[in-house]
């Protein structure tokens, strides 16, 4: 991966209201690939980024309510408190523009540690939050997903969309699934997917004339318009990724009359976090780990990202 490279760097002190932590995992997402094109090489040097879990080792001044020593996952979220119609001015995510987890420390807002559900792993900790909490804000808040409804997930594979399946299926939903690979399908119905068809097939043919309540779209322009047409009148259609494109055509008169509703969606707040949180742990919900690398071996593990091979998420684990 060009720029990127593995090497010391200086120890950070937390100041008023930060804590640091020893991270012991981290997770890579898609968001770190865009990191990578967003920072430029006449940029100061930036540690990428985003989900982390760890021990936390040092606590700046005014902190209360967290103490050394506590097992922690970071809520990659900064400035988004409650839950609102969108994320406010100044909201940001760990990784850019500061420092991100991919490194053995990591100094952040006290708000932002939180503690660790007990029964997930290191490595099911660290690569948690981004991917879960977008999936949440966009199934919950934004989706209003109710027991029974038809969901959509088309391009089943990624972190994201492993959350989204999980979740549905968690809430009672009848859940569909779209991949390419034959392999990423098969696994989808082990994961409780209702029926996975071929990206590449008629998809009303595949779903026999089957219309769904709701589409969460994270594939962008490759599938945008088959995603349309597979709502049910009034149905909705949540979209929060745009990785084969961000540009579509759409027939309006189509979208009127079908009385379709699209809303856009993206990460979430704090209150979403423990919303999520919560629901995992009442329904002891795991993500699916792909591949743990050492950190060390960074280069193999964005590559296989970038070549969309993964099943889940990919994990780095971080060396004591």
């Amino acid at each position: 991966m060009e720029g990127l490279t593995y090497r010391e760097i200086e120890e950070i002190q937390p100041k008023a209201g930060e804590v640091r932590i020893r991270l012991k995992t981290a997770g890579l997402n898609h968001r770190d690939l865009f990191v990578l094109t967003r920072h430029k090489p006449t940029d100061p040097p930036l540690i990428v980024g985003s989900d982390g879990a760890g021990v936390v080792e040092a606590i700046g001044e005014g902190v209360e309510g967290i103490q050394a020593g506590e097992e922690v996952i970071i809520n990659p979220g900064l400035g988004w408190q409650k839950n609102s119609e969108a994320p406010p001015v100044g909201f940001e995510i760990v990784g850019l523009p500061d420092h991100g987890t991919f490194a053995e420390k990591i100094v952040l807002p006290a708000e932002n540690a939180v503690r660790k559900p007990a029964h997930l792993t290191w490595e099911e900790a660290g690569v948690l939050s981004l991917a879960a909490l977008t999936a949440y804000r966009a199934l919950f808040t934004r989706g209003k997903i109710q027991k029974g409804m038809k969901v959509l997930i088309p391009g089943i594979g990624g972190g994201v969309a492993t959350f989204l399946l999980q979740f549905a299926k968690a809430a009672g939903a009848v859940v569909y699934v779209t991949s390419r690979s034959e392999e990423k399908a098969k696994k989808a119905l082990e994961l409780g997917a209702d029926k996975a068809i071929d990206s590449n097939e008629d998809w009303h043919k595949a779903l026999d004339g089957e219309k769904m309540d709701l589409v969460i779209e994270c594939v962008g322009a490759a599938t945008f318009n088959k995603s349309l047409e597979q709502l049910r009148p009034g149905g909705t259609i949540v979209t929060f990724g745009a990785s084969t494109g961000d540009e579509v055509t759409i027939n309006l008169r189509t979208f009127f009359y079908g009385q379709f509703n699209l809303l856009g969606s993206t990460m979430g707040s704090a209150e979403e976090y423990e919303e999520m949180l919560k629901f995992v742990e009442m329904h002891e919900l795991k993500p699916i780990i792909d591949t743990v690398y050492p950190l060390s071996e960074f280069e193999q593990a964005f590559k296989r990202l970038e070549e969309a091979e993964q099943l889940g998420k990919i994990c780095f684990s971080i060396p004591e």
